[in-house]
């Protein structure tokens, strides 16, 4: 008979040094890739690598400093072999066309972008600073507009901008000089000043962004428009992944909302949660045999004068990513 593997010293020692930082890489490699999914692998990518390097680590840059080289070109070699990851507003224009229902895309023509849950990432309730840097960088809009960006472009941002790098620092993690950080930085804030527009988002503790999320999943859940005109700013918008489809303006999203989504009362039920340092909420639809099973996850941003923006996807395994059951008891 065997005795259990025994962890070895070195390997204590690598956990003591590097676990503390398993968060702030999951939303590193989030913020890179778009995917909380592919996040989590590529931080445990950076792990394994990390921990058969680490008898050669020589102290030269901080534990922390040395990981983020890892997941940053762990991320880089990812993303050298898959499509960005989009939101539907970040492939065209709003529809204006004829009234139809939303059309969707096919299996394999977009890889969408995903939503974070704010539990993974969340840093110590005793640091409220921390807390809000982290969601500010994650907000969903930023985290789009991130992805249209080159990716070496985007790693230079983030590591300067969000992680507030030094352009050395940021050069030797990148394997490059600091005229290249700096240059690839000045392009990145313009190509990202094109493609981004930031609301002045309240926090999702915010008593009035609980409200709005609360009448957005009692309009739902009571398939009642009207609610929807007391959450949604006029010029507010709504997308949803598979769709490529979306809508601008109050009017034209509760038109689509009521005659495509809404159903009738009990169709949907919502759970309040939060994701990407917004309120958002984990769908369930209710199926032919009464059954309310997971059908995705809707995030909101909530400004001081409603929600600007509705982005729903569509995806039943998101419900489990935030720790819910894919039945909900009726």
């Amino acid at each position: 008979m065997t005795s259990p593997a025994r962890s070895t010293p070195n390997d204590d020692r690598f956990t003591a040094e590097t676990e503390r930082f398993r968060r702030e890489l999951l939303a590193h490699c989030y913020r890179m890739v778009g995917s909380a999914h592919d996040a989590e692998d590529l931080v445990q990518e950076t792990y394994l690598r990390a921990w058969r390097s680490f008898s050669g680590f020589e102290g030269r840059a901080s534990v922390r400093s040395w990981l983020y080289t890892i997941a940053t070109n762990v991320c880089l070699t990812a993303l050298a072999a898959r499509p960005i990851r989009m939101l539907p507003s970040g492939l065209t224009g709003p529809y204006d066309g004829p009234d139809r229902a939303p059309e969707c895309a096919g299996p394999d023509e977009v890889r969408w972008l995903e939503p974070l849950p704010d539990a993974w990432i969340a840093p110590a309730a005793d640091d409220p600073a921390a807390v809000v840097i982290a969601r500010e960088s994650l907000r969903l809009a930023l985290v789009a507009g991130l992805q249209h960006l080159p990716a070496r472009q985007r790693a230079i941002l983030i590591l300067r901008e969000v992680l507030a790098f030094s352009a050395a620092e940021t050069a030797a993690v990148l394997d490059t000089t600091v005229a290249a950080v700096k240059s690839g930085l000045q392009r990145a804030r313009s190509r990202l000043d094109e493609v981004t527009e930031l609301d002045e988002l309240i926090e999702p503790t915010d008593e009035r962004a609980r409200a709005l999320l609360d009448g957005y999943i009692a309009a739902f859940e009571r398939s009642d428009a009207g609610l929807l005109e007391k959450v949604l700013r006029s010029d507010a918008t709504l997308e949803a992944t598979p769709f490529l489809d979306w809508q601008s303006g109050r009017a034209m999203c509760i038109h689509v909302l009521g005659a495509y989504v809404l159903g009738a009362p009990g169709d949907w039920r919502m759970i309040a949660t939060t994701a990407n340092g917004q309120p958002a909420a984990v769908v369930y639809r209710r199926s032919v045999d009464g059954t309310l099973r997971a059908d995705g996850a809707v995030v909101l941003a909530a400004t001081a004068t409603g929600v600007s923006r509705v982005v729903k996807f569509q995806d039943p395994a998101l419900v489990a990513l935030f720790g819910f059951p894919d039945v909900l008891a009726s």
